[in-house]
């Protein structure tokens, strides 16, 4: 038998079955459900949550921890990922999820609630990024992105139905209801995954654990999520308070920059970053999740006030846009499978989504509404299309013990993304509508009546659809400069022929080896 026989035959004997494949989809998909579901079903039981505990004026609370702890653990996960395994950093996930989702549920107080969500939090935050990380061990490039779309639906049906649950439960039942479920989802998603996954083959290698560089990086985001969070509504943007924030920011990223730069072996390496692959894609969807998050938060409050609609229709006039990310996504899926110059699609689908957004800020108070929810479901499908482009070719462009670290900092920048546009594209409609930043901000119908008489509104939701454009043209230059590789057709190829597929590249273009290879074959847990 020949050596490359003998590979082929070793990437088959380790890949599992069928329905074991089956089954850890089914769990994960289950997970990242969970997961993006608590983004969004607290939101509307907040009111009510406010009355039943007696402290209606730190509720923004239970949404910012549960933010501000899932974004900054998630490269730690990836990391720890890599070192000791997925299984073992998957079930963590999910422990800490459940004990959090238990304390939120028996909280007392606001104080209380804000610490479960943060516990909860970083269960989260770990969640998605490994369940990406998995599927990646699981199913080949070529076959992957396919499953990617799956797990875009599951995204999309979680940002849909997650506001209208988290209401339906706090008025008919129990605000604490909205934490209680996740107790048998995620025993569910244990059940599918927890013997599932000791088939997987085991790809991390011995690291050193930069703690300095995990906490570096996560005291430079957290005040900058803060900062973002609090500029131009708790606070005024130039108030001593965001400013500290973003200086106490900024020295953290400086000092994090420094410390990838002088060890070997950073928390995130610089080899990863710089990519010709990683580095573009990473961006790509930095300003892509954040626009498509921002049109989220902005375009019901364009559809209320500037076009007069109510607030249920508001609602359902977002739908075409999260059914557009799911059509896009799959689509791009199919044609990653199938076709050589697989960024193509995804370079249509986010141009018509650019054009689509300058069209809307020619006359956004003309438009009638049928021709809005089309343009709307434009939009996401451009912006879907690029989700498992993204996510597919950083995988693709890594050795298997990278996969987790990779995976992680694609997940940290585009919730990065998410909060830094969505604070930008908040002081545009804010200060268009004649709104300052303060502790008392509020948004009622007096300010907006006034926006209305002095002629603002257009101007306002023209300059929105313009800044969104041009975030999305920048997403499309990113996606444009991203170096289009061949994916893999077998999951273990680049480990067991000791080559790393995109590890490091040479000036030429060309790959080179990427000279870590396993010492031992691949185990399994």
């Amino acid at each position: 038998m020949t050596s490359e026989n003998a590979t082929s035959s070793a990437a088959s004997e380790q890949r599992p079955s069928t329905l074991t494949v089956r089954s850890i989809i089914f769990g994960l998909m289950v997970a990242m459900f969970l997961a993006a579901l608590d983004q969004t079903i607290v939101a509307t039981a907040l009111p009510t949550i406010g009355r039943e505990i007696g402290d209606a004026e730190d509720l923004s609370w239970a949404i910012t921890a549960y933010l501000l702890s899932s974004t900054a653990v998630t490269p730690l996960y990836g990391k720890l990922a890599d070192v000791y395994g997925r299984r073992i950093m998957l079930m963590t996930a999910i422990g800490i999820f459940t004990v959090g989702s238990v304390a939120c549920a028996l909280a007392p107080s606001m104080t209380a609630l804000a610490f479960a969500r943060a516990l909860q939090g970083m269960g989260g935050g770990g969640l998605i990024s490994t369940s990406q990380t998995i599927i990646a061990d699981l199913i080949p490039p070529r076959e992957r992105a396919r499953v990617q779309g799956y797990f875009a639906s599951v995204f999309a049906l979680a940002s849909v139905a997650g506001p209208v649950l988290g209401g339906v439960l706090a008025e008919h039942l129990h605000w604490s209801v909205i934490f209680w479920i996740n107790l048998p989802f995620g025993g569910l998603a244990w059940l599918m995954t927890s013997s599932s996954l000791r088939a997987l083959p085991r790809h991390e290698r011995p690291h050193r654990i930069d703690i300095l560089g995990a906490v570096l990086m996560v005291a430079a985001s957290i005040p900058l999520l803060l900062a973002l969070g609090w500029g131009g509504l708790r606070y005024p943007w130039g108030s001593s308070v965001i400013l500290v924030l973003a200086l106490v920011s900024a020295v953290g990223w400086v000092l994090f920059t420094l410390r990838m730069i002088i060890i070997p072996e950073p928390f995130l390496p610089v080899s990863i970053i710089a990519n010709k692959v990683i580095g573009p894609a990473i961006m790509t969807g930095f300003f892509a999740a954040g626009t498509l998050i921002g049109l989220t938060i902005y375009v019901p409050i364009y559809l209320q006030i500037g076009l007069g609609t109510t607030a249920s229709h508001s609602g359902l006039a977002l739908m075409p846009l999260a059914g557009g990310v799911v059509i896009g996504s799959a689509l791009s899926a199919r044609f990653m499978a199938r076709i050589r110059h697989y960024k193509t699609p995804s370079l249509i689908g986010l141009g018509a989504a650019v054009c689509t957004l300058a069209a809307l800020a020619v006359a956004p108070l003309r438009l009638p509404m049928p021709v809005i929810i089309v343009l709307l479901g434009v939009i996401g499908t451009g912006i879907g299309s690029v989700f498992s482009l993204t996510t597919v070719s950083i995988q693709n462009a890594v050795v298997p013990h990278q996969t987790g670290i990779a995976t992680a900092a694609l997940n940290f920048f585009r919730s990065l993304g998410s909060a830094i546009i969505v604070a930008g594209l908040g002081a545009v409609v804010l200060s268009g509508l004649g709104v300052n930043g303060g502790s008392d901000i509020s948004l009622d119908a007096a300010s907006f009546h006034a926006a209305r008489e002095a002629g603002h509104l257009t101007g306002t939701f023209r300059w929105l659809f313009v800044a969104a454009a041009l975030i999305l043209a920048t997403a499309f230059a990113c996606l444009y400069a991203m170096e289009e590789r061949p994916l893999r057709t077998h999951i273990a190829q680049a480990a067991a022929r000791g080559k790393a597929p995109v590890a490091s590249a040479r000036p030429n273009g060309s790959v080179a080896p990427s000279g870590d290879r396993p010492k031992s074959p691949p185990r399994r847990e």
